[in-house]
């Protein structure tokens, strides 16, 4: 199997995790971050499946969505998570307003 193979196999395998993630924290667990920037991250957002549908899958609801790369949802719970282009936050970090809103 190749790197990328690998890449794409370790990906799957978070989408799966995620569709039983009933917390924030869960979500934090199964998608760590690499970085000081987020909480979480999930380098599969050019495949195929999105974090987004995992949840959903799981029982989570939107609070917003502004677009697919920038959404939050509620988990079961009760705890949120704010998606912003693979980077993960726990919580609602909801858009600023845009110009005339």
């Amino acid at each position: 199997m190749s790197e990328l193979d690998d890449f794409w196999t370790a990906i799957k395998t978070q989408l799966t995790l995620l569709t039983t993630a009933r917390t924030a924290d869960d979500v934090i667990r199964i998608c760590p971050s690499t970085s000081d920037v987020s909480e979480g991250f999930f380098a599969g957002s050019g495949g195929d499946d999105s974090v987004e549908e995992a949840l959903d899958e799981a029982g989570w609801t939107h609070e917003w969505r502004k677009a697919h790369y920038y959404w939050c949802m509620i988990a079961p719970d009760g705890s949120m998570i704010t998606y912003i282009e693979g980077d993960l936050y726990r919580g609602n970090r909801p858009p600023l307003p845009e110009e005339g809103d």
